[in-house]
């Protein structure tokens, strides 16, 4: 995966972790001490963090929980399919667990991982090998630890039919003891091992999963590939993207934005119409993902989600939903939790 510092991860991922950390006695500024990171972007649940401002959370919480325990592994079970929003419904809704985790390694940006992760395909064993080396030193083991606690979690989740892991190996000594690693996911796990990996057997990963809807999976990609591109975007269709994801709301006008961005709007128009974007797609655009974010994770009221959007009346952001997915908001909520069950 990529590693520079600018890259961005959704911020579903930090509010994770400032919650375990909160449980173990760290408080929440702790925490936040120097990331950051916006109080606003934690409460909405929307929105992006950049690697740099992750990392620094996580230095943060390891200095702060007491040494020598295995709270990475602790940490990587808090994770769940929901917590990736799109990313985790493309795996549900995959036809199998072979399928599920093909589609979570071509968007692995979308997840929560910093291992180089590659797919294993061989005898009759599929599953991940968990490469930590791209990782800085003294973060290493705490976050291959949460990689590979958060892998087996997401595995367990999507195989309710009864797929059990059948291998789990570490190359070094893990900091978490074997014997809750083995309570976790009903293997003893290989100390010392020639990788870091999780396996299932050939044929388990072929078993079909009874939630697939081969369409569902189809719009859900593009959604994946779209939000890619997003966390991924530079230039001035970055900086408008980050300023509609925070302080400023998706309500901005073009008008306002170009004001906050020292622009006049008709210079603002023309440098994104050179970027290849106009400013009325970009607002569309995320209006799209985070309605569809908050419509699978939230109960919140079609009224109260139109607002937040920034729209002035619900029938607006109704009318332009189905523009978007030839569906109502509350059409796609039901199913989306029929998905889920």
């Amino acid at each position: 995966m990529m590693c520079n510092d600018e890259q961005r991860h959704p911020v579903a991922v930090s509010q994770v972790m400032i919650h375990f950390s909160q449980q173990h006695g760290v408080d929440r500024a702790t925490c936040l001490l120097g990331t950051g990171i916006s109080e606003r972007a934690l409460a909405g649940g929307e929105g992006y963090v950049t690697r740099a401002q992750e990392m620094r959370l996580i230095e943060n919480i390891m200095r702060a929980l007491p040494g020598g325990s295995g709270f990475g592994f602790e940490l990587g079970l808090q994770y769940s399919l929901a917590t990736f929003g799109v990313w985790g419904f493309a795996l549900r809704t995959s036809q199998t667990l072979r399928d599920a985790v093909r589609i979570g390694v071509r968007y692995l940006p979308l997840s929560t991982a910093y291992c180089r992760i590659a797919l294993i395909d061989e005898g009759d064993e599929f599953g991940i090998s968990l490469d930590p080396g791209e990782i800085p030193p003294h973060l290493r083991q705490f976050l291959l630890e949460r990689d590979m606690a958060t892998s087996i979690n997401l595995i367990k989740e999507l195989s309710l039919s009864g797929i059990g892991v059948k291998s789990v190996m570490f190359m070094g000594k893990p900091r978490v003891d074997a014997d809750y690693v083995e309570a976790v996911c009903g293997v003893r796990p290989v100390i010392n091992g020639t990788r870091n990996s999780i396996t299932v057997s050939r044929a388990d990963a072929a078993l079909p999963f009874a939630g697939y809807d081969q369409n569902l999976v189809r719009l859900l990609e593009e959604q994946c590939r779209l939000r890619m591109r997003r966390m991924q975007v530079v230039g001035l269709e970055g900086r408008v993207r980050q300023k509609l994801l925070g302080e400023m709301g998706l309500g901005t006008t073009l008008d306002s934005m170009a004001a906050a961005l020292a622009l006049s709007p008709r210079s603002l128009r023309r440098k994104l119409e050179q970027e290849g974007v106009s400013y009325r797609e970009i607002v569309e655009e995320e209006r799209k993902q985070l309605a569809i974010q908050l419509l699978e994770n939230t109960e919140m009221k079609i009224d109260e989600l139109a607002a937040h959007l920034g729209y002035t009346d619900a029938g607006g952001f109704v009318r332009a939903f189905r523009r978007w997915l030839n569906c109502s908001p509350r059409d796609y909520r039901e199913a989306a939790d029929r998905q889920a069950r």
